[in-house]
């Protein structure tokens, strides 16, 4: 399950994405208004967390116009203010949870809980394509009757190309799957791209992933219907 953490103060967004991670959860961070507004159109989350007072766009700002573009993500508004106030402007700009600083961990958790429940949780723990069915939890890859365990490098490659609108390049890829301080070269996308073919091959899957020449991959079926949801 992927959070998006929108936070301009870089200790507690750390923090945040430290126990997010500890759960099982993965986070992304954004540390201003137009940089979250960005982060939560281009990519799929499924809860985005967002503070108020931001650099650039208020928290305010960035979920009304989240709302305006159809992004139905749920989104938790985060401030220092614990007024009704400022919870109702919240939710009447479109957010559908509001918590206060400091953070408690535990309330945390339960309240990404509830939203995931709340907007359906079976839907938020698979990733579809064509014949493929990816389970975000146990990094199972599912094709009719037949199933084989991805390594963590192949579940987020595989996931980022189930995801992708396009064609995702090397430098996409790397940024998307391997971490700040890794050491990865373009070999390393080649290799695990190479890997998941012989795994979509071994579950008979008829989805591939085709190469473009100095552009980089992207998941397809034979009959080139894009099956992405």
């Amino acid at each position: 399950m992927d959070v998006l953490v929108v936070e301009d103060e870089k200790n507690l967004s750390d923090a945040i994405c430290h126990i997010l991670g500890e759960a099982g959860y993965n986070a992304a961070q954004a540390f201003d208004g137009p940089s979250g507004l960005e982060a939560a159109l281009d990519e799929r989350h499924d809860v985005i967390m967002l503070d108020v007072m931001l650099p650039g766009m208020s928290g305010f700002d960035v979920v009304a116009q989240l709302r305006d573009a159809h992004v139905e993500t749920p989104v938790i508004m985060v401030t220092a203010k614990a007024t009704t106030a400022d919870k109702i402007e919240g939710l009447d700009h479109g957010a559908d949870d509001y918590m206060t600083k400091p953070i408690d961990t535990d309330e945390l958790l339960a309240r990404i809980r509830a939203l995931t429940r709340r907007h359906g949780e079976a839907d938020l723990e698979t990733r579809s394509f064509g014949d493929l069915t990816l389970d975000l939890v146990t990094h199972d890859l599912v094709c009719g009757d037949r199933q084989v365990h991805l390594s963590q490098k192949e579940y987020e490659v595989l996931k980022l190309l189930m995801e992708a609108k396009g064609v995702v390049s090397k430098t996409d890829l790397l940024r998307s799957a391997w971490h700040d301080g890794e050491d990865v070269t373009e070999n390393s996308a080649e290799a695990y791209i190479s890997f998941l073919r012989k795994k979509l091959a071994h579950i008979n899957s008829m989805s591939q992933i085709t190469t473009y020449r100095m552009l980089g991959y992207r998941l397809e079926e034979p009959d080139g219907r894009d099956q992405r949801f």
